[in-house]
């Protein structure tokens, strides 16, 4: 059996015909740059997540970048952020010259732990960036009580959580920004890059509109320094399609983890800690998050050796993250060391994400723990 990590062809059968006509209507009007069809998308994301207003951009990257640069973040702000996430979270707030402070994460979500955000905030801090890893929601009640209290912005990372709820709010929903990314991998994932920021601030909006056009308003007159951080119409097109499917595909991700849950359990791997699952805060009941699923990560003993023998078995597997954010080369300069943040860089060592995608099928989850079960009583 060969299993890929993610298979987005299979996902591309089921919609190709509709996706065709999309682009096909795309090409007819020949509109390619923002245009009807991101006005479009634009508008069903903003009902989708319940909030006033979305700006498709370039990429999830520049999504967080233009949420920066709306909210004057200047050189020497602090904005304080997980250091246990994909790069671009602290990238773009590296590439203003504001400093990013990294907190450790809760051992159970992997999010960023409320706990520690608090004595990070020095005088410099403007803004606290949490992530919602994995397709589950950080816990976003304190955050957002700490984050008045000290008069500070918040800005969702949701890149990995579009259609995630937290105590019934969907993700990207809560912050005065949030952001998605529609880069093939995610749960809702365009041809090429894009992003989107929303939010429910009437100004903040149209800052982000007239940013996103090298901060031209009207055409050829800057009042503020932007960028070309347009969202293409193709793109649009097919994530409008996409988008009709979105809840359907989280469900089918949500079904999978719950029969991996199961299989592992049977297996006896969790009785003797050699594999740890992910948990969701939700305990299956959406009481408290909704958990979509961008990945579906374990954390394992002899990880490096357990991915390798999968490797063997034709399984794909990813490692998200290897190295904590706080240990990169390129922050070397904040001054972080081994040990400042003991759980992210645990979690590093051990995390090891299994195919997850919608259309895995249960002979496909079997097969992939049988080998997980196979590994272990080998060693």
């Amino acid at each position: 059996m060969n299993i890929p990590f993610l298979d987005l062809k299979t996902q591309y059968l089921t919609v190709k015909e509709e996706i065709k006509s999309a682009i096909e209507d795309v090409l007819e009007a020949q509109q390619f740059i923002l245009g009807p069809k991101v006005e479009e998308f634009e508008h069903n994301i903003a009902t989708y997540s319940g909030t006033k207003y979305a700006v498709g951009v370039s990429s999830g990257t520049d999504a967080l970048l233009i949420s920066l640069m709306a909210l004057d973040i200047k050189p020497s702000d602090g904005v304080i952020t997980s250091a246990f996430t994909f790069f671009a979270t602290a990238g773009s707030i590296s590439r203003l010259q504001a400093i990013p402070v990294f907190v450790d994460i809760d051992p159970i979500t992997y999010n960023i732990d409320p706990e520690k955000i608090e004595n990070a905030i020095t005088n410099k801090t403007k803004a606290i960036m949490p992530v919602h890893l994995f397709g589950q929601c950080a816990d976003m009640e304190p955050i957002l009580e700490i984050a008045e209290k000290y008069d500070l912005y918040v800005i969702e990372d949701a890149a990995q959580s579009i259609g995630a709820e937290y105590k019934g709010q969907k993700a990207g929903s809560m912050g005065n920004l949030g952001i998605f990314s529609f880069f093939p991998s995610k749960n809702l994932g365009g041809f090429g890059d894009g992003g989107m920021v929303i939010t429910n601030d009437d100004d903040l909006y149209k800052k982000i509109k007239i940013l996103r056009i090298h901060g031209s308003e009207p055409k050829y007159y800057h009042k503020m320094l932007g960028g070309n951080f347009r969202l293409d119409a193709i793109q649009a097109a097919i994530l409008v399609v996409k988008l009709k499917h979105l809840d359907k595909w989280s469900q089918l991700r949500r079904n999978n983890a719950e029969f991996y849950d199961r299989k592992f359990s049977e297996a006896g791997l969790l009785e003797r800690n050699n594999v740890i699952l992910p948990q969701s805060d939700d305990k299956g009941k959406g009481d408290f998050n909704y958990h979509v699923y961008n990945q579906y990560t374990i954390r394992a003993n002899k990880r490096d050796e357990l991915r390798e023998y999968l490797t063997k078995c034709n399984i794909g597997t990813a490692i998200y993250y290897p190295c904590s954010l706080h240990l990169q080369p390129c922050f070397s300069r904040l001054g972080y060391k081994k040990g400042d943040l003991p759980i992210s860089e645990e979690l590093s060592k051990r995390v090891l994400s299994l195919p997850i995608y919608p259309e895995l099928g249960k002979e496909h989850i079997e097969y992939i723990v049988a080998k997980v079960t196979e590994f272990y009583n080998s060693v």
